[in-house]
């Protein structure tokens, strides 16, 4: 994989209804400049809180799977840590029952549909937590390349090309091996959690702007 930028996309004032609308709008600009439609894609996340009898390093666990990555889970702690596994993780937190419980209603997830283009993935979708829709993201990856600083530009001007014209550009995503510097999965998992933070809390505040 190469960098990655995930972006919550605000419907207009008063037109939450219109998610679908809002979203075929993106996949026919894709389809237009050429884009391949690749079939669909899914982010889902879990929040697991620890039992209050207990004395526990992090409060909250977030679990996290993307199709992208099939055979692996994403620990998320509250400090910010991205843990990588491979899928049995999964099955070690319904042995961790004694110390961490799952959330009521803290299920929520992405998915909608992928394309690609030249170097580009793009992938449109809605955020919802079980029947309610929260939101709309959209994510954009550059393959041939992990390193930020040298490949932001040219992902920005597509961004500014392709989304509305009242479009926020977001500042560059941060890259946590601070060792290397080199984007990775857990870097992508890190920004959903942004986004699923930010639509579980309103949808009155997010990155990104889609207009009529």
């Amino acid at each position: 994989m190469g960098v990655t930028c995930v972006i919550p996309v605000e419907l207009p004032e008063g037109k939450s209804g219109q998610q679908a609308f809002a979203i075929e709008k993106l996949q026919k600009r894709a389809e237009l400049m050429g884009a391949t439609k690749t079939g669909t894609w899914c982010v889902n996340c879990e929040t697991y809180q620890a039992i209050t009898t207990f004395s526990t390093a992090s409060k909250l666990i977030h679990l996290l799977h993307s199709t992208e990555f099939p055979y692996s889970s994403f620990a998320v702690l509250e400090t910010g840590t991205c843990l990588v596994a491979d899928s049995g993780f999964d099955s070690l937190m319904t042995k961790l029952k004694t110390f961490y419980t799952p959330r009521k209603t803290a299920k929520i997830e992405a998915k909608g549909q992928r394309y690609e283009y030249g170097d580009f993935v793009l992938k449109f979708g809605q955020v919802s937590a079980g029947p309610s829709f929260k939101g709309l993201v959209v994510e954009l990856e550059y393959q041939p390349c992990d390193d930020i600083v040298q490949c932001w530009s040219l992902i920005s001007e597509f961004l500014i090309s392709f989304m509305d014209e009242s479009f926020v550009l977001p500042p560059p995503p941060k890259c946590n091996n601070k060792t290397t510097e080199m984007f990775c999965p857990s870097d992508t998992i890190l920004q959903y959690i942004g986004v699923f933070n930010t639509y579980r809390k309103s949808m009155g505040v997010a990155a990104g702007s889609l207009s009529q």
